[in-house]
């Protein structure tokens, strides 16, 4: 019995591998455990690729895509300002436009108004002048009805120069009686006719319009 027991152990054991082998080659992975795992690896590793370069790819979409919603975004902006800058600039020259116009009105109206005021200051200037120069003309006249002929030259000479100027005699002999241009100083009864001028007594003067002195007249009714 002793020599049988430790033959059946020898035949036991494989040949050539020792007894503490065994127990490492029993709990080392077989090689189809070691292809599965090496697959499920692969697999891992490849969805595990997969994920980050779909994630990879979402960052490079949104990547690509924010430049373009900036630049759209901008581009709003900016063409939002350029309305906003559009509508300040219009109301801006209208506004100056307006003032031009206010201005280039007052100062033709000031214009106006200052031709007229020196067209009225020359008149007033030119009749005081020639209401100045009327005792001459009176004496000029006194001396023709007294048959001084030597006179009337001077005298139609000066009356030629100032009715250049504006001046107009008044002598209304036989003209209807104009209580605006005559002042008549004698009335005397006629045939009814209306009042009219029957003799000039004192010469009369307008400037321009406006009358320097009325003629002095003898009225006949």
């Amino acid at each position: 019995m002793s020599d049988r027991s430790p033959r059946h152990d020898a035949d036991d054991e494989p040949a050539g591998v020792p007894l503490g082998d065994l127990t490492l080659l029993s709990s080392a992975p077989l090689s189809s455990e070691i292809q599965a795992s090496g697959l499920e690896s692969s697999e891992t590793e490849s969805s595990d690729a997969e994920s980050v370069g779909g994630a990879a790819g979402d960052d490079a979409g949104q990547t690509a895509d924010e430049p373009a919603a900036a630049a759209e975004t901008s581009s709003e902006f900016s063409v939002e300002s350029l309305l906003d800058d559009l509508e300040r600039v219009t109301k801006e020259r209208d506004g100056y436009l307006d003032d031009t116009r206010r201005v280039a009105a007052e100062f033709a109206n000031f214009r106006r108004q200052n031709d007229k005021r020196q067209i009225e200051v020359i008149e007033q200037a030119g009749a005081a002048l020639a209401e100045r120069l009327l005792p001459v003309l009176d004496a000029c006249d006194g001396a023709l009805s007294h048959g001084s002929a030597d006179v009337e030259p001077i005298y139609n000479m000066l009356i030629a120069t100032l009715e250049k100027s504006g001046l107009s005699v008044l002598r209304p002999l036989g003209e209807p009686f104009d209580p605006n241009r005559h002042e008549a100083v004698i009335h005397e009864e006629g045939d009814g006719d209306g009042p009219h001028v029957a003799e000039v007594l004192r010469t009369g003067y307008v400037w321009n319009g406006r009358v320097l002195r009325p003629a002095l007249v003898k009225v006949r009714d």
